[in-house]
């Protein structure tokens, strides 16, 4: 295999954590890696209803910590809730500095949605659902300014060198239909932002190559992953048959939009006393119960917004229209679909993770924040809190070398996923490591995944899918309990003594030969 070596810190991802980080090392020279043209393949790109931070004056960072530890159903790290929520404003001004638009007021102040679980309206937004977009536009153009960055476009990374303790280096291939050969690149330190794995599941609101392959990696390079278990389904996924399902933001439901089903009755209410606006695990279960019921479970957005839905929510309204809906006379039909990881690659306050050389930051780490349940548009706010930290961490821990910028040679056809395998995985994680789980379920989950990988052992990327799939139905396994986003049917109620799950992937694939001792 090819070796090169660079003085460069190598950045994994292009999302919005990763074009951050890049940006807060400047002038330190990074290379960016993304498999995609920059703003095309990300789940920040995707994200509609904007970043959380306590920006007006009624509300403060402790209220806004304390909406997080509550949703976290008891898993989250106080102090990692503190420490993000305060630096909130800051980062929300930084964005603005860099030419996000985000939605002002006539006298200049920042237009909040509330969504579920948070006490205050404390989401800034763009254009009703397009947050994501513009702070990925914003991001994108400065990136290009920055002379420090180099982008490698069109080159996924599949794997590290490392000796189980420490990474020495990034393999990466050509993200085109054949893939390619390897090659390894050496450089002064790698930052992980690659994304989730809600891809991993057949009913998901992920980008195509979101399908835990970053979590994979560093999990066969020997590092720890922390609270793999918990899932988030987003309750409202426009149900359309289209792959991925396009989203209903939950600022829908801020704005007064219901939940119906085929009947016209609201569910909701008698779930939970703060009906559409409960935690995302209460009302994914309820929407999931509705559809295994038959009963087409739906969100009707035609008295609380009417025809504003069509210029508020733009991307909503995309998505209809595509599929024949008209949200202004008809209800919009939803599903619970895999939409973010709250478990991923365990790290410290500064991104680091258990392999020295690797930090980590976004969906792809595990920082405490989130716990058993991400509060609601948390997810940017947290990619953005640990880019920066990493960032500083990193210009003093990582040697500056030569700034070359990085060439790859030609490379030959390598191999790629077989479709039918990853099909199969896709819909082996929705069928048994879903909204809701049970033991037998897992542990044929867990066979399914090994005989997979076994079907294709020298394909990368798609060991990168399995090292995640069977973490995550290792830890469903072992947590005999329900809890946050992660129920059990077997075990429906929640220990008293609350705890975070950490394992390797050893750990978990030796509980895919020995089930009961998980």
């Amino acid at each position: 295999m090819e070796q090169i070596t660079t003085g460069r810190i190598i950045i994994v991802g292009a999302g919005l954590g990763a074009l951050y980080a890049a940006l807060c090392l400047s002038p330190r020279p990074v290379l960016l890696i993304s498999p995609d043209p920059l703003g095309s393949g990300a789940s920040s790109a995707w994200a509609q209803g904007g970043v959380a931070a306590a920006m007006a004056q009624a509300d403060s960072p402790e209220a806004h910590a304390l909406d997080t530890i509550k949703a976290g159903a008891g898993t989250v790290e106080p102090r990692v809730a503190a420490t993000v929520t305060d630096e909130a404003r800051a980062h929300i001004l930084t964005l603005t500095d860099f030419g996000t638009a985000f939605d002002r007021s006539a006298d200049g102040g920042y237009v909040m949605s509330r969504e579920a679980a948070h006490s205050f309206a404390r989401v800034v937004r763009v254009q009703g659902d397009q947050a994501g977009a513009e702070i990925m536009r914003a991001l994108i153009e400065k990136v290009r300014e920055t002379p420090s960055i180099q982008v490698l476009e069109g080159v996924l990374a599949r794997g590290f060198e490392s000796d189980g303790t420490k990474v020495t280096g990034v393999e990466v291939e050509l993200a085109r239909p054949e893939g390619s050969a390897p090659v390894m690149l050496h450089g002064a330190g790698v930052l992980l932002a690659g994304g989730g794995s809600g891809g991993l599941y057949a009913l998901t609101t992920n980008p195509a190559r979101i399908r835990g392959q970053v979590i994979g990696m560093a999990a066969r390079a020997g590092a720890l992953i922390a609270d793999a278990e918990f899932v988030q389904f987003h309750p409202t996924a426009i149900d359309c048959g289209e792959d991925p399902a396009p989203l209903a933001t939950e600022a829908l439901r801020g704005a007064g939009a219901h939940l119906i089903n085929r009947e016209g009755a609201r569910f909701m209410e008698a779930v939970h006393p703060l009906a559409e606006l409960a935690p995302r695990d209460v009302v994914a279960r309820a929407i999931f119960a509705q559809t295994q019921a038959g009963l087409r479970p739906m969100l009707d957005t035609r008295a609380a917004l009417g025809a504003a839905v069509l210029t508020d929510y733009p991307a909503v309204a995309a998505a209809c229209a595509r599929n024949g809906i008209d949200p202004v006379t008809q209800p919009i039909p939803v599903a619970a679909a895999a939409h973010y990881h709250m478990g991923g690659v365990a790290t410290d306050a500064h991104g680091r993770s258990s392999l020295t050389g690797l930090w980590v930051c976004g969906e792809a780490s595990s920082t405490g924040l989130h716990g058993a349940n991400r509060l609601a548009s948390n997810g940017l706010l947290e990619a953005l809190v640990f880019a920066r930290r990493a960032a500083q961490d990193m210009l003093e821990e990582c040697e500056a070398g030569n700034d070359d910028a990085v060439q790859l040679p030609d490379l030959p056809a390598g191999e790629t996923p077989n479709e039918t395998l990853v099909t199969r995985l896709r819909q082996t994680m929705t069928a048994e490591v879903g909204v809701l789980r049970e033991a037998a379920g897992l542990q044929r989950a867990l066979t399914a995944i090994a005989e997979i990988e076994a079907a294709q052992p020298d394909c990368a990327q798609l060991q990168n899918m399995t090292a995640t799939a069977t973490l995550i139905a290792a830890a469903a396994l072992a947590r005999r309990e329900s809890r946050g986003a992660h129920c059990r049917t077997d075990y429906p109620e929640t220990l008293p003594e609350a705890a975070r799950s950490f394992m390797t992937l050893a750990e978990a694939t030796a509980r895919r030969s020995n089930p009961e001792d998980a």
